[in-house]
């Protein structure tokens, strides 16, 4: 299930990534945990544009060609403040001033957080997003179209850009490897080093490159581990959000009593452990023997009260 902070973050990022208006139809699409159509999906986009509203992110509407005839964005100007050029230690004591005065407007705490200063205790949920020195580095890379090089795992990575998510608390880069001439995800808290950009326009990929195919919504394939299928049971009462969030072509049985089973191609197992922990008692993975095996081990240990957090 998409959580609502994602999904939050996400549309922030899919507005701002282009600077033209986007119809609702093609948000959706991009942005996970919207319902697939109808008055429902136009409710959920109103409450989000309200949350921002609130938290000072201001959505624009446009008019644009076609059926739907009003587009959204955010408008640069309208989402960043100025570069202060401030050294570490004046972002540290700017970070602290705003911590230790509460007066009960939070528009200090807001700015802060657009100025990409760390976010500290007190501050909205919302506006807490993780302070990684790559992040802005590969925003810029994304919106101009500009190669991206850094070191990750021990390697020299050259990589065209097309997305930032972020999901189970990290945030990830799905980009064209330009050396290995493929596809891939990258989690940005594990780039070393300073990453650096090309030139505007740089990132050229080749005609068969699918950004949305690339970079799959689903957490658990947010990784480099070989692919594996594997079958979840869903029960009833959450297999219609569940189809709506992983598609109708995963399905593979659909029970008497509403149930459904959906094959999944995994290339990261403990994100789709985290995944299904949180559909609680509605979800069990049925196979193969392997995973499943992997996730009764994890769950008796856990038990037990021996298991330690696993670092990914």
């Amino acid at each position: 299930m998409v959580d609502r902070l994602e999904r939050l973050t996400d549309l922030v990022l899919v507005l701002l990534r282009d600077e033209r208006p986007k119809p609702l139809r093609e948000i959706a699409a991009e942005v996970p945990g919207y319902p697939a159509e109808g008055e429902a999906r136009r409710q959920a986009f109103e409450r989000d544009k309200r949350t921002l509203r609130a938290g000072g992110v201001e959505i624009t509407a446009s008019p644009i060609d076609g059926p739907e005839q009003v587009g959204y964005l955010i408008r640069p100007d309208d989402f960043y403040l100025p570069d202060l050029d401030l050294t570490p230690d004046e972002q540290a004591a700017l970070n602290l001033a705003v911590a230790g005065v509460h007066l009960g407007d939070p528009s200090g705490r807001d700015a802060l957080w657009r100025l990409g200063l760390p976010a500290s205790a007190g501050v909205r949920p919302f506006a807490d997003l993780a302070a990684l020195p790559a992040l802005p580095v590969l925003y810029d890379a994304v919106r101009h179209r500009a190669t991206v090089t850094f070191d990750y795992r021990g390697d020299r990575r050259h990589v065209a850009p097309a997305l930032l998510r972020f999901r189970g608390g990290w945030w990830y880069m799905v980009g064209f490897d330009l050396d290995k001439e493929a596809s891939r995800t990258f989690r940005v808290d594990r780039m070393d080093g300073e990453a650096t950009v090309g030139e505007p326009g740089s990132a050229v990929v080749p005609d068969s490159f699918d950004p949305a195919a690339a970079h799959p919504e689903e957490t658990w394939r947010m990784g480099e581990e070989e692919a594996v299928s594997v079958d979840v049971l869903v029960d009833a009462g959450l297999a219609p959000l569940v189809v709506a969030e992983v598609g109708q072509s995963t399905v593979r049985q659909r029970r008497d009593d509403g149930a459904v089973v959906v094959r999944l191609e995994v290339t990261n197992v403990a994100m789709l452990r985290s995944w299904v922990l949180e559909l609680g008692e509605h979800a069990e993975v049925l196979g193969p023997e392997s995973v499943r095996g992997a996730m009764v081990s994890w769950l008796e240990a856990t038990a037990a009260g021996t298991t330690e957090r696993a670092v990914d």
